[in-house]
């Protein structure tokens, strides 16, 4: 199962590296909402992995950030993950309070699946807002990520 998620993060980290750039080279297009949108997946991803290791987050869930920052973030959301894949029992249990305070507990891998997940959603959305603002969206399926 540790292969599978280290396989599924590399995957995501190289669609939201893609991503990154593409918005940060297409600023003055790009609308506020893709910004906003992007902020949240690399801000969900931070806040799962606090989450995991118990450790306090650093941004709210819709913190925006600057394009110039999506890529520092996603490079340490991605080492972040890859060290709880490595090194941690991805059946155990963890329990966490959500933004509005509620207490919940989930497994590890059904966090990092969740997290993968949200991010692909959120894409789809993001992809959605490049169209409308006359950008050419990146392809970024799992499948085509494999060729």
């Amino acid at each position: 199962m540790n292969a599978f998620f280290s396989e599924l993060f590399s995957y995501n980290h190289h669609c939201n590296q893609q991503l990154a750039a593409y918005i940060a080279g297409h600023a003055d297009r790009v609308s506020v909402r893709t910004v906003q949108l992007f902020s949240h997946v690399l801000n969900a991803q931070h806040i799962w992995n606090s989450r995991i290791l118990g450790e306090p987050s650093d941004f709210g869930v819709w913190h925006t950030h600057t394009p110039e920052d999506f890529a520092p973030l996603n490079l340490r959301n991605y080492r972040d993950t890859q060290s709880i894949i490595a090194g941690r029992d991805l059946d155990a249990v963890i329990q966490y309070a959500t933004t509005r305070g509620g207490i919940f507990s989930n497994t590890t891998q059904d966090i990092l699946f969740h997290t993968v997940n949200h991010a692909t959603y959120h894409r789809g959305q993001i992809a959605t807002d490049l169209r409308q603002s006359g950008l050419e969206p990146l392809a970024t399926d799992y499948i085509l990520y494999k060729r």
